[in-house]
């Protein structure tokens, strides 16, 4: 399931550094960032192998997971701190981006595309 650790950030009169070195339970294969969204809704597919962790670094967007058992839940991503880990069997969905939003996530792979699942659980 679908999970939020919350980054280290040091913080004084100057401004804020969030580490994610270390922070993340596993090597990082892939970057990238998602952002200039419209109205869509971006992602709808899980994954065979791949864990992914996902932080809105501006703006805000939420991502809505299904973990196969039924259970559905949304996560706002609003904090450049707040860091969600996306499991394989974790089907998701990101939504609700505002304009200045840019979602960026770190994966356990390489891009592959057999590795994507887009059919959504029955439940």
């Amino acid at each position: 399931m679908a999970y939020i650790i919350n980054l280290t950030t040091h913080s004084d009169k100057r401004g804020n550094l969030t580490v994610i070195e270390k922070q993340i339970p596993f090597e990082i294969k892939r970057i990238f960032y998602i952002y200039g969204v419209d109205d869509s809704v971006r992602g709808g597919h899980r994954h065979h192998k791949t864990v992914q962790a996902a932080i809105c670094v501006h703006g805000s967007c939420i991502v809505s997971n299904n973990n196969g058992k039924g259970e559905q839940t949304d996560f706002v991503m609003d904090h450049p701190n707040k860091c969600l880990i996306l499991e394989p069997q974790d089907w998701h969905t990101m939504h609700h981006f505002t304009p200045d939003a840019v979602l960026l996530v770190m994966a356990s792979t390489p891009f592959d595309a057999a590795d994507y699942i887009f059919e959504p659980y029955d439940n």
